[in-house]
């Protein structure tokens, strides 16, 4: 279960248009005819946007691969209602402040939104499934710009972090910071399909074997591998970059830890085919310098401090306003 301010990041933070893309559930504007489940300072929010917003609020508990319980689905139902209350409240006072998004800032929204399609035939295909019309997800977009200003003008530029909170906190938390062995190798494929008979397999091996020999006289591996690798890496020479233990086949990484910089591998075989592996670099284990991750560190205490900041200035906003709650498994 999400805490209380990570609901508030994952809410105020993130892009509104993202949470209706997951959503199959029509958006449209509030019909004044529909049932209500609260009503803040007069604002009426309706089922259908909760019924969105709990769409979404599920898949993100299922992504982590939890089952939920009936306890939890009612804890679920109440973190959303009270997040669209939340919203709502911030975006009444953005409005008080005189926070107003341009139509060209919410066309680029609009823009950047659609990119993330792999065309616009997909975005607009989305946009019918979903019964969704542009004005619509503009609206939405131009209230998440406004939260999103809101929120940065009056409480992140207040939020400051000092060099010893991070030194502090990179010392108290020494854990967090170590990083095992890390492997750099290039490698040259010849893939053999799982289903494979002894023949197939004996002439991918053999075809590997003319390779290692043309290695074995001096020829480049970089060039070899763009030559013959039949791995996406041969574009850039066979180069796998770095990886650490259990992020490769145990095969592969068996042969890559048992070389040393420069060296060539023997022929190694996996459940893809058989591989050439030369380690390129090795970095040992050991703890990550505190100057490599001090700007990390300081966003990190930042976060923690714009949750508990927004969450305080929210329930002062709760204190004075009129908030009518008329769900029954989500009331407090």
């Amino acid at each position: 279960m999400q805490t209380k301010g990570m609901r508030w990041l994952l809410t105020l933070l993130a892009v509104l248009a993202l949470a209706l893309v997951c959503s199959p559930i029509m958006a449209g504007e509030k019909n004044p005819s529909e049932k209500k489940v609260a009503v803040v300072n007069g604002t009426v929010i309706t089922q259908a946007e909760f019924d969105r917003e709990m769409h979404a609020a599920q898949r993100r508990f299922s992504s982590m691969g939890k089952p939920h319980s009936d306890s939890q689905l009612s804890a679920i139902k109440k973190d959303t209602l009270e997040g669209l209350i939340d919203r709502e409240l911030l975006y009444q006072e953005s409005q008080k402040k005189g926070i107003k998004i341009d139509d060209a800032a919410v066309k680029e929204e609009m823009e950047t939104l659609k990119k993330r399609f792999p065309s616009e035939a997909e975005f607009k295909n989305m946009m019918s499934v979903m019964n969704l019309i542009e004005a619509t997800l503009k609206s939405q977009l131009m209230r998440g710009m406004a939260l999103q200003e809101f929120v940065d003008k009056e409480l992140v530029q207040e939020v400051a972090v000092s060099d010893k909170e991070i030194k502090d906190y990179y010392d108290s938390h020494p854990d967090f910071f170590k990083q095992p062995e890390q492997v750099r190798a290039s490698h040259i494929l010849i893939k053999v399909d799982s289903q494979a008979d002894e023949s197939q397999k004996a002439e991918a091996r053999k075809t590997l074997e003319k390779i290692q020999q043309k290695l074995k006289k001096g020829e480049d591996f970089s060039a070899l591998a763009k030559e013959s690798s039949q791995c996406p890496s041969s574009d850039k020479g066979g180069d796998l970059g770095y990886f650490k233990q259990g992020q490769m086949v145990k095969p592969f990484e068996d042969a890559a830890s048992a070389l040393k910089p420069g060296e060539v591998s023997d022929i190694v075989e996996t459940k893809f085919g058989y591989h050439l592996i030369k380690v390129v670099d090795k970095k040992p284990e050991g703890t990550i310098p505190y100057k490599d991750v001090k700007d990390k560190i300081k966003q990190h205490i930042k976060s923690e401090k714009v949750q508990e900041k927004v969450s305080s200035y929210v329930a002062k906003l709760k204190e004075k306003a009129k908030v009518e709650r008329f769900l029954s498994e989500a009331t407090k």
